[in-house]
């Protein structure tokens, strides 16, 4: 099998696992859908920048991935998201349980926060994990209001 056969194979399998998550399991999230679950949530305010960055009682839960190479200007990357998770345990339960989904960089080693990968997360994973970042981010008078 040539690599006309190695490379109809992946676009077989990237099509059937795309289509697959697609129909099965959710759309898949992007940028403008973390907008729309954020409107849905009290007391956000967004803080003007090249992406998205989202705040509740001036915490940050979510924003765009910062990228920051050396020798080259940072880009803002709307395709990953940074996501408050609470803890440094939590940060690693999710980094060791789903690798394709959670990354991180050494920027961000002792902080609570994963970058999450859009385009692998269905919409209502996305939702749960915007939602329960929103909820330890937000101070107890405004985290009422969700409920």
């Amino acid at each position: 099998m040539g690599c006309t056969g190695v490379t109809a194979h992946a676009t077989f399998w990237h099509h059937l696992r795309t289509n697959f998550v697609t129909d099965y399991c959710g759309r898949m999230a992007d940028a403008d859908e973390v907008r729309r679950i954020v409107e849905k949530l009290p007391h956000v305010v967004e803080i003007d920048s090249d992406g998205f960055d989202f705040r509740v009682g001036n915490h940050g839960f979510v924003w765009s991935y910062p990228e920051r190479r050396p020798g080259r200007p940072r880009v803002i990357r709307t395709d990953i998201a940074v996501l408050y998770v609470g803890d440094e345990s939590e940060k690693q339960a999710l980094l060791l349980g789903e690798p394709d989904l959670f990354f991180t960089t050494p920027s961000y080693e002792g902080h609570p926060l994963v970058m999450l990968r859009l385009a692998e997360v269905d919409v209502d994973r996305l939702t749960e994990l915007i939602t329960d970042a929103w909820r330890m981010r937000a101070p107890d008078d405004l985290a009422r209001d969700l409920d």
